[in-house]
């Protein structure tokens, strides 16, 4: 299927590992001009060397911070200045997981609440703020929020919080900006392998005093497909979501965890 997005333009946050980096990396492989942001310089600019290479052209990187209103205005400006335009923006910087964990209400500060979701929710809505002008302008884009399964099950206040919130801000802005050409939606990924699960796997064998290979099938047991989910599993949903194929989906949430849970949702 051709997804029609040669020559579209896209900002990925969150780009420099994980699931942006595969994301930036399909989207640029479809043909897009592509820029990755995140907050480590170095770690930045490796990925988009790196994904410059395997297509063969320059990826702009730039440093933000998700949390701060000028940082993001500025990374919006200048990735729109540098591919000149803004197509697509697919926003994916967060603490991963939340940051300090699953903890007990007594734990639970303001802080540390407030900070997370300052950093997904607000950054999430920062950046739709900065970029949906570029895209009323030209009449065509799409928003894509990547968020969690944590948003369907309990176990992790904070987590559940941001990534409901994700869910019905993708709503809000699909409503307000659908009559401008402009879609919005957001993906649940759950377990999926990124560049941490080596460790993660490692630290559950040694632990329960399996193999590793024990221990990943252990973690996998959590899903339907009975396998960790690849990140570029993830990278291939949101480059259709990107795409002019995806008209028809907007506003609602694909589940991409591999069949998490029990829970019928329609």
């Amino acid at each position: 299927m051709d997804l029609q997005l040669q020559g579209k333009r896209a900002l990925v946050t969150g780009g420099s590992r994980g699931i942006g980096k595969a994301i930036a990396l399909e989207l640029a492989r479809e043909g897009c001009e592509v820029t990755i942001s995140a907050r480590d310089p170095q770690r930045l600019s490796a990925a988009a060397d790196e994904i410059g290479a395997a297509v063969g052209r320059s990826i702009t990187a730039l440093t933000a911070e998700m949390s701060d209103d000028a940082s993001v205005r500025a990374m919006v400006v200048a990735a729109a200045d540098a591919m000149g335009g803004l197509d697509i923006l697919v926003n994916n910087a967060a603490s991963p997981g939340s940051v300090h964990g699953p903890k007990p209400l007594a734990e639970l500060t303001d802080e540390i609440v407030l900070a997370d979701i300052n950093v997904k929710v607000m950054g999430y809505l920062r950046c739709a703020r900065e970029a949906a002008p570029y895209m009323q302008r030209a009449g065509w884009g799409r928003i894509i929020n990547i968020s969690g399964l944590a948003a369907r099950g309990s176990g992790n206040t904070v987590g559940s919080i941001r990534n409901v919130s994700v869910a019905a801000l993708t709503k809000n802005l699909a409503d307000e900006l659908g009559p401008d050409g402009i879609n919005v939606t957001v993906v649940h990924p759950g377990l999926t392998r990124t560049e941490a699960t080596p460790e993660r796997i490692a630290q559950i064998a040694e632990s329960s005093g399996i193999t590793e290979a024990e221990a990943e099938a252990r973690m996998a047991a959590g899903n339907s497909v009975r396998t960790i989910i690849e990140s570029e599993d993830i990278a291939a949903i949101a480059a259709f979501l990107a795409s002019p194929r995806s008209i028809a989906i907007t506003g609602d949430t694909i589940a991409a965890g591999g069949g998490v849970g029990r829970g019928i949702y329609y």
